[in-house]
This record gives C-alpha cells, structure tokens and sequence, in this order.
C-alpha cells in the first residue's frame, strides 16, 4: 500500500512506528515490551502475543482478565489460522434457571452471568501449536509485574477509579469482597503512577504455566473456581471447567477492492464488519470527508446490525450461514435500502465493552492478531479468592426469550462481541487489525479498513481519524474533533448527532502493516488509551 507519511490529516502526539525483526501493538507500553523481550529472547510473533495478552491481565485488569474469554487470528506458513477461545454457558445454567432466582433478565453483575472462560485455553492452544519457547517462560513477564508490582498509567487509572466509584455503592454482596481485596486494597481505587501488584494472581499465572492450563481446567484452580461460584448460586461446575478447550476454526472473509478482510466466524461479530464491507464495496467511494460518505457508511452499519442481532449466535444453532450472509446477492439486497436519507432499522441498545486488543509480528512473517476480554469493564465483579482470576459476565448477552436467536441454552455460546481483524491481499498478509469496545468494534474495523484501502492513511493516521458509532434508531455518536460541518450536514440527511467528550466510547485499536517485498513492518497505535508499539 502507498501512504503518504508526511501528510497526517488528523493531529497525533504518535508516529507511525517502523521495524524490521518484530513489532508489539497494544494498549499497554509495559505489556507491548513484554512481548517484544519474548521476541528478543527467541521467541515468534505467537510466543510475543501469549505474553503481551498475559501480561494484559495484571496491566490492564479494568477490561480483561484470566477469567475472560479470547480469539485469535495467526498467520504463519502462509496460511490464516483462527481460534475460537469462547467459553459456553455452563450445562446448568438455563432460561428457567435464571427466572426461578428471580431475575426478568440477565444480570450484569454477581456469578450468575459466568460463563466458562476460554483465555487460558488460548494461550495453551497457541504455545502448543505455534509457539517456540516454552509457556514458563512465554507468561514470566506477567508473573513478574504481578509479583513485583507496576505504576498505574493515566487512561488505566481513570477506568479503574470509575469502575470503583460504581462498585463500592453496587457490589455489596458477599460474592464481592474479593474483588474489592484485589483491586481497591487500601479502600480505594489505585492512583495514577502509583505502584499496584498481585501475589494471588502471580501464583496463578505460575501455576497455568507450570501445568499448561491443566490446573485452571481440570486440577487445583479449577477446584477453586467452581466451589466459589457454586457456594455463592452459580451455575459454573467442575464438569463445565473440564469438559473445556479452545476451538480451531476457519476464518470468514469478504473480498474488498482487492483486499481480503478476514474475521472470526459466530458466534463472534466479526461478521457484521464484513456485512458492511460488503454492502460498502458496490460504491465508489474517494473523498473521506464527505458527508455522503459518512452517511453511507452509517446507514450500511445499521443494516449489518440488523442483520448480526437477528442471526448470530451459537453457529449450531443459526438458521442461515455465514457464506449466505456475505453472498454478493445478499450485500447487493442490502445496498439497494440504502437512500439519501437515514432510515430507522431495528432497534437495540449496544453495551459498553471491556476488551484489549494486540498485533504481533516478528522478523519470520508470523503475524498474530489478538483480543482478550472480560466484558464490561471488569466483568462479573467476582474474583476467586485466593487467586486473582478476575471472572467475565458474558452471559449477560444471554437472551431469556426462549423465541430470539441468542436465547440462554447450557452449553451454547453468546453472541460475542470481540473480533481479531486481519488483511490479506493476492494470498500474502498485509497484517492484523483491531478495534475493541463491545459494538464499537465492527464499527471501528469497517472505519479503519476504509481509512487503509478506500482513503489510503497509513496507520497512525487510519486510528487517529475521528470515529462515528450509531447506538440505535437514527442515533449516532461522534467526536469531539468530527468536524461540525460535517455533523450538520448528516443531521439534515436525518440522522440524530450527539458530540461526546467520552473517547473512550469510540473503542482501541492497533494495526502492524507489513510490506510484502521488503519485510518492513509499519505499526500505528490507539491515541485514545495508553497505547504502546515496541519494536526492534
């Protein structure tokens, strides 16, 4: 791809970063440097973002945690490899179950919510397939920070003093003082630059390594999880936790003005980015500034949300397929909706996400596009005493509408919010992608995957750019710096613009690019978090 480098149309304290050995994308520079010592200690691309994503654990525990689920994209030998790290409900957990303890819907917070946690699956998955060096010394890096203890950086610590705030008045219940030990120990949140660490959670890393998951699965943690969860009315068992593993899967694709954007199958969303790309792909479309631009992008948004809230959930159970769903008949149907003037699609309310997300490369071509998360922020509220593993809510997502798609089943997995993204083009890799933030996220991979192909920003640039998320109805958000002419313009096509100063609703992304003749590898970084490119 040719970018102008000298010419960023959008303000950016960061540079677009270059290296040629290996190169760490996250939204942590401690966890981006822990990726790339396992790359100079003779570790690969995967090897770097199984540490990265551990060590992502202990340095951001506002938005993931070993309790939380993971996907991943790897490119390796030439060949795109996807793994689904999801966890299923737990076989007891059930729409009757859930009303009988009182509850019209799912809740958010509390063990109900807990779904089997598929992270660690991930990273024994990707060590034994594709990694080089052992998983001792892969999580070391996150062993020590917790062991050791890190300063809290500035973004880090604003969603940790929110989260705080929220749970001291919310959280009050038993099943939630484990929380408030590990992460509020002085009866408070963490200060920006001070020094927070976590013997508990060190342990457990040491342990998952030294067993290879085996522990947190089928031995002494798995023991742990269950007898709390259960003590305190959930559903997740010993059973649930051992019947587990991660599951290889064939990534989906749409081909987009001479690039292939590939995502994760359902139950994730991935889908829906590429239901947009390839409604988006029948229009010729240079001018990014432009509100009919804009406009065609919102409106092809709805119709892809439409489309992944009626359809996606437990592939098992979907009633059409995803080759359908992504057909050229199918996005020229849709296209044909569009008009000059916003319409009003089904209406849902998105939920705000708690994700990270990481791009890895190294110096060989492998190239590693990978999401970790707990959902919400810091997921459920429980931690296992004793442990440290902080434990996701997905099941929130849950329906207990026993007619809608996504409706509570033991044993089938939610609609998912998280999604790798990765670009190919004639069969070689250009490179991984991804913007996380629960609904925010195929909205930020069709906006960053148009800035790179359609507008031709080079990477810094396509996560700089101001971002638009539609919420429902004909409501769409956008940033402070989007530019006001532009807003109007949109209002008078029909659509209902809010400015908000809350940029952290607008989601984090990372992207390493490499040139396919020369090995240069090119990586941008999210302005909007505590985002970090180490490289060599």
């Amino acid at each position: 791809m040719n970018f102008d480098y000298l010419n960023h149309p959008y303000p950016s304290e960061r540079q677009t970063v270059f290296a040629k050995n290996g190169m760490v994308a996250t939204s942590q520079p401690l966890a981006a440097q822990a990726g790339l010592d396992i790359l100079k200690k003779g570790g690969n691309a995967i090897d770097a973002a199984i540490a990265a994503a551990a060590a992502l654990t202990v340095l951001e525990p506002t938005s993931n945690g070993i309790g939380g689920d993971a996907f991943a994209l790897v490119w390796t030998n030439g060949n795109l490899y996807g793994l689904n790290a999801s966890g299923p409900a737990p076989s007891g957990l059930s729409i009757e179950a859930v009303k009988a303890k009182g509850y019209a819907k799912m809740p958010v917070h509390g063990v109900t919510p807990i779904t089997v946690p598929g992270a660690p699956a991930a990273w024994v998955q990707l060590s034994k397939r594709f990694g080089r060096l052992p998983l001792q010394d892969v999580l070391a890096p996150a062993i020590a920070y917790a062991e050791e203890g890190y300063p809290l950086t500035p973004i880090l610590g604003k969603y940790w003093a929110l989260a705080y705030e929220k749970f001291k008045t919310s959280l009050t219940g038993p099943e939630f003082e484990a929380w408030f030990a590990a992460f509020a120990p002085n009866n408070r949140a963490p200060k920006i630059g001070e020094i927070w660490r976590s013997a508990d959670h060190a342990a457990t890393l040491r342990e998952i390594a030294e067993t290879n998951g085996e522990s947190f699965y089928r031995g002494r943690l798995a023991e742990k999880i269950s007898s709390f969860v259960e003590k305190h009315g959930g559903f997740l068992s010993k059973e649930d936790l051992a019947y587990y593993d991660a599951e290889w899967v064939d990534p989906i694709s749409v081909h987009y003005k001479g690039y292939d954007v590939w995502e994760i199958p359902p139950n994730g969303q991935g889908i829906v980015a590429l239901l947009g790309l390839n409604i988006l792909k029948g229009y010729t479309i240079t001018e990014k500034d432009s509100a009919d631009t804009y406009h065609k992008q919102i409106e092809a948004m709805k119709l892809a949300f439409t489309d992944g809230k009626a359809y996606v959930t437990d592939p098992k159970e979907m009633k059409i397929t995803a080759e359908e769903l992504l057909s050229e008949q199918y996005g020229e149907m849709r296209r044909a909706e569009i008009t000059d003037k916003a319409i009003l699609p089904e209406a849902y309310e998105p939920a705000k996400g708690g994700t990270v997300y990481l791009a890895a490369a190294d110096g060989e071509g492998n190239m590693v596009s990978f999401i970790q998360s707990n959902y919400m922020g810091f997921g459920s509220g429980v931690v296992i005493p004793g442990t440290g593993i902080s434990m996701q809510n997905r099941g929130h997502d849950f329906s207990l509408d026993e007619t809608h798609p996504n409706a509570l089943k033991p044993g089938k997995k939610t609609y998912h919010t998280i999604i790798p993204g990765f670009l190919t083009k004639d069969n070689q890799a250009v490179g991984p992608f991804g913007v996380m933030g629960g609904y925010m996220q195929p909205q930020g991979h069709l906006q960053v995957v148009m800035n790179t192909i359609d507008f031709h920003l080079h990477p810094q640039a396509a996560l700089d750019a101001p971002r638009w998320q539609w919420i429902e109805g004909k409501k769409v958000l956008v940033e402070p710096h989007f530019p006001s002419h532009l807003a109007q313009a949109l209002v008078r096509k029909g659509h209902e613009i809010q400015k908000t100063v809350d940029t952290g609703q607008f989601g984090r992304g990372q992207i390493i690019w490499r040139d396919p003749d020369t090995g240069v590898l090119t990586g941008g970084t999210e302005p909007r978090a505590d985002g970090s490119i180490a490289s060599w």
